[in-house]
C-alpha cells in the first residue's frame, strides 16, 4: 500500500515505522485478496438484492384513526401543557 501515512493522517493515528510496514503488509494482502473479484464475469448477470427468496412479511401502510391530544392523554396519571409528564430523570 503507497499511503499509508495519509491513511494514518486520516485516523488520526501516529505508527511507528514497524507498524507501518505491518500495516501495509495487512492492506496489501487485503488488496490482493479482493482483487481476485476481478476475474468473476459479470456482464449479464442481474444484480441480487438478497439470496433468499424471501416475499416481505410487512403490512400496507395504511392511514388508521388519529387521536386527538385530549384522548391519548385522557390515561395519563400526570400531565401539564398537553404534554405527559414524568419524573425528573437527571440530576
Amino acid at each position: 500500500m503507497k499511503n499509508i501515512k495519509d491513511f494514518e493522517a486520516m485516523a488520526k493515528l501516529s505508527f511507528s515505522e514497524a507498524h507501518r510496514e505491518w500495516a501495509t503488509g495487512c492492506a496489501d494482502g487485503l488488496i490482493e485478496s479482493f482483487s481476485e473479484l476481478d476475474t468473476v464475469e459479470v456482464q449479464d448477470i442481474d444484480p441480487l438484492i438478497t439470496v433468499l427468496d424471501v416475499k416481505t412479511v410487512l403490512r400496507h401502510d395504511v392511514a388508521v384513526k388519529q387521536f386527538s391530544t385530549d384522548e391519548i392523554l385522557s390515561n395519563a396519571p400526570e400531565q401539564y401543557d398537553g404534554y405527559f409528564q414524568v419524573p425528573k430523570a437527571v440530576n
